[in-house]
């Protein structure tokens, strides 16, 4: 069953072989694998992020981290961002936020549509839309 997980999977498993502390963090509930995943997709291995969880750098500060993350130039983290990036997944995270968008669209066009009061905008909404929204005769 390992042989049919994604190449990215088997990697990031091996990654986080490596960073034992990263394993005890998702079993204790501080973090999850599926983000730690996303952001080793995104960041790559060689990303500031990880020293937490490299064994010997447990005493780094938080001061350090900062300065370490601050350190990296902002073009390359995003550059490096772009080249990890998945097309096709972002095409599908940009559809669901492209219809989250229009549904809160439509919302706000209904209470606009009311005359300003809400009450009202929901009554007449409710009211004028018929039980069935499909109607079905027979032949």
């Amino acid at each position: 069953m390992a042989n049919k997980l994604h190449p990215k999977v088997q990697e990031f498993k091996h990654f986080a072989k490596n960073h034992p502390k990263m394993i005890k963090d998702v079993r204790n509930g501080s973090i999850t694998w599926q983000d730690l995943f996303e952001e080793w997709y995104l960041l790559g291995e060689d990303d500031p992020r990880w020293n937490e969880y490299i064994e010997g750098k447990n005493a780094e500060t938080k001061g350090d981290k900062e300065k370490n993350s601050g350190d990296k130039n902002w073009v390359e983290q995003i550059t490096g961002v772009i080249k990890n990036m998945d097309a096709e997944q972002m095409q599908q995270h940009i559809n669901s936020i492209s219809q989250a968008l229009g549904a809160v669209q439509g919302v706000l066009t209904q209470f606009q549509s009311g005359g300003g009061d809400s009450k009202s905008a929901i009554k007449s909404s409710t009211e004028t839309k018929p039980n069935h929204p499909f109607s079905f005769f027979k032949d």
